[in-house]
């Protein structure tokens, strides 16, 4: 549920830089030519900045520009190094250059955190409207008065499926002669008090600055637990603050936890990674009876199968939804890019994993009851994992932290759980709730390759070690194994995963070669620019790396409020023509939505969950209307209002997907 804005940020928010090895080029370097990458490559502009080509796409030589194809041939990256006295002066170059005639209104122009050698970078997105589906968008970067411009140009859905190898080639982007920092050969730092207390600093200087109520927090330094703790409070306009024992819901960071599961299987012989899925559960089914009988175990958890994100479907309707109709979502599924070929993230299948896990376990089971007691007895208890739990119910009674996100006015506000219920029958994908005294545990048993600190091996280092394997790249030297993210791209394995639910983010942190790590467990929304600082940040202190963290971090949420601002600019409040509208709606998909008034407020009820309503004139002469409450800021839903099989509809896209709400008399 990313805006196209979002989206950009996300790829572009960081510029970072490569190693030197042999450059893919034709034999006389001035000569136009064009070429399909079998492999990730690394490939160079005419002024010789370098970035990190994608496998599968195609490069293609202009005069003046560097061009990238995707191989579905409607998404195009063009890079052009050029000199200019500013930003705008640029920007127009490159797109004559490109697309003669191009003539979009630039919608927002924000600083991005500028790394890799540049002295500065900018994100600029371009008008579009929700029917083009459509993403129009520039990086630029500057050293001196030379400029890099990269162009992105291309399709929601093709940007959606690909983003990863997109991400890759965008923030890849280096000058020739610059040497990337890296941590690699350094004797890392032990995180001693004085460490710590640095690293809790920065959290708290940077929850102020982006409006977190509270976070826990802990360290693990030669393995062992040196540090558990909280910042700020669980609630904002209380006094009780979150310690180690503050119960967040991690959401997907439970991803990690359902293949360990997994793991203690194939250590009894129950499982093989390399099995097939309905060998061991014969209901297995994908929207392609071809490709569900090639699904393997570590498939489900990889996501390397081409299967595309699903989530609008469990977003929408979940209140009669079961493990077992979470299984049957699947068969609605079908894969949009080959085995191996693209990083396509999908709770559904992981989902799967833990509810085939668990009923292994225990087949007399409902799969819910069977996955909640497989990981009770298998992962929680013997970790000591006494906060940790699925109960919705008991993770919200006495130590937990309340969700909090941006309400319509940007301000910081608690959020109400409504939509976090959506999670609980896919929870094997992100349905935990956990504290830093836990989540550290489950830390520590990675950090010890399987061992308990009592000295029991809970589960075998090499099947621990298989979910770390590369199963699909998700950028330039980071990769996604099963159900964790290795990141090489400093020098040093990074072994992480993050979680996103509505008012919570968090994410943990291993650094095996040095044997220390970090947990992460934040009550907001905004909790999601915190993550990948916080990462840096435990690098820099290890590392004695250079101090950037803070800085990026400054100007990413600068980019941020600006965003919110523009974007609010365009929002009609209170919504007009709403008598356009029908006042039912119904989806196959997604379920019913009623339209009604309350007070001059438009109020869109799905029933699971409803929101206030702003509506938005569009370019192209549509209307949208949005979401403004539920925490979806600065992301909204956006239904436009069109026409489908000669009747009144609304329509929403989630990239790859599109649903129609059409009219019910």
């Amino acid at each position: 549920m990313l805006s196209k804005r979002t989206l950009c940020l996300l790829l572009l928010a960081t510029a970072c830089s490569l190693p030197a090895p042999a450059l893919y080029a034709a034999d006389d370097p001035d000569a136009s030519w064009a070429g399909k990458l079998e492999n990730d490559q690394l490939l160079a502009t005419r002024a010789g900045t370098r970035l990190q080509g994608a496998r599968n796409w195609i490069v293609r030589r202009t005069a003046d520009l560097l061009i990238i194809d995707a191989p579905e041939g409607d998404t195009h990256l063009a890079i052009m190094d050029l000199q200019a006295p500013d930003l705008e002066s640029a920007l127009r170059t490159v797109w004559a250059s490109y697309q003669p005639g191009f003539a979009r209104a630039i919608k927002l122009s924000t600083p991005a955190p500028a790394n890799g050698g540049w002295d500065s970078a900018f994100n600029v997105d371009y008008e579009t409207s929700p029917n083009e589906q459509k993403t129009l968008a520039a990086f630029a970067l500057q050293k001196g008065t030379s400029w890099t411009i990269a162009l992105i140009d291309g399709s929601d859905a093709t940007i959606a499926k690909r983003g990863a190898a997109l991400n890759q080639m965008v923030r890849s982007a280096a000058p020739l002669a610059y040497q990337k920092e890296s941590f690699a050969g350094r004797k890392p730092q032990h995180m001693d008090a004085a460490r710590i207390a640095k690293l809790r600093s920065f959290l708290e200087e940077a929850m102020e600055l982006i409006g977190i109520p509270g976070a826990g927090f802990a360290i693990l330094d030669q393995n062992q637990v040196v540090y558990e703790g909280g910042v700020g409070v669980r609630k904002l306009g209380q006094r009780q603050p979150v310690d180690a024992h503050t119960r967040f819901l991690a959401a997907s960071n439970t991803k990690g936890m359902s293949t360990l599961l997994l793991s203690t299987l194939v250590d009894e012989g129950r499982l093989r990674w390399n099995q097939p899925v309905q060998q061991v559960f014969p209901g297995f089914q994908l929207g392609s009876a071809d490709v569900s009988a090639k699904v393997e175990i570590r498939h489900l958890v990889c996501a390397c199968t081409g299967l595309p994100r699903q989530d609008f479907e469990w977003i929408f309707e979940y209140r009669n939804a079961t493990p077992d109709t979470s299984l049957k979502l699947l068969s609605s599924n079908s894969p949009t890019s080959g085995f191996g070929e693209v990083f396509q993230y999908n709770n559904l299948m992981a989902s799967a994993a833990g509810y085939i896990g668990g009923h292994l376990v225990y087949p007399e089971l409902p799969l819910g009851a069977a996955y909640d007691k497989a990981m009770q007895k298998r992962i929680f208890d013997p970790l000591g994992m006494q906060d940790s739990t699925f109960d919705m119910a008991r993770g919200q009674h006495g130590n937990y932290a309340r969700p909090h996100g941006l309400d319509r006015h940007n301000k910081v506000a608690e959020l109400p759980m409504t939509l976090n219920y959506a999670v609980v029958p896919h929870r094997p994908a992100g349905g935990v709730w956990t504290s830093a005294h836990d989540l550290i545990r489950y830390v520590q048993l990675e950090a010890n390759q399987g061992k308990l600190p009592d000295g029991r091996q809970l589960v075998s280092a090499e099947n621990l070690l298989m979910r770390r394997q590369p199963q699909v790249s998700t950028g330039n030297q980071t990769f996604y194994g099963m159900g964790l993210s290795v990141d090489s791209s400093m020098g040093v394995d990074v072994v992480h995963h993050g979680g996103s639910l509505f008012g919570y983010k968090s994410d943990w942190y291993l650094l095996p070669d040095a044997g220390i790590g970090a947990v992460l467990l934040t009550n907001s929304e905004q909790g999601r620019v915190l993550l990948g600082a916080f990462q840096r940040r435990l690098l820099e202190l290890v590392y004695d790396g250079e101090e950037t963290a803070m800085k990026n971090l400054r100007t990413r949420v600068a980019a941020e409020k600006a965003e919110f601002s523009k974007n609010y600019q365009s929002y009609i409040l209170p919504a007009q023509d709403a008598s356009r509208l029908a006042r039912r709606y119904h989806s196959k998909e997604l379920g019913e939505l009623k339209v009604r008034h309350q007070g001059k407020e438009l109020i869109f009820d799905f029933g699971e969950w409803q929101s206030g309503m702003a509506s938005r004139k569009n370019a192209d002469g549509t209307l949208t209307y949005l979401t403004l409450d539920q925490g979806f800021a600065p992301d909204p839903f956006e239904f436009t209002v069109t026409q489908h099989q000669g009747r009144r509809a609304l329509v929403t896209h989630d990239g790859q997907h599109d649903y129609f709400f059409v009219e019910q008399k």
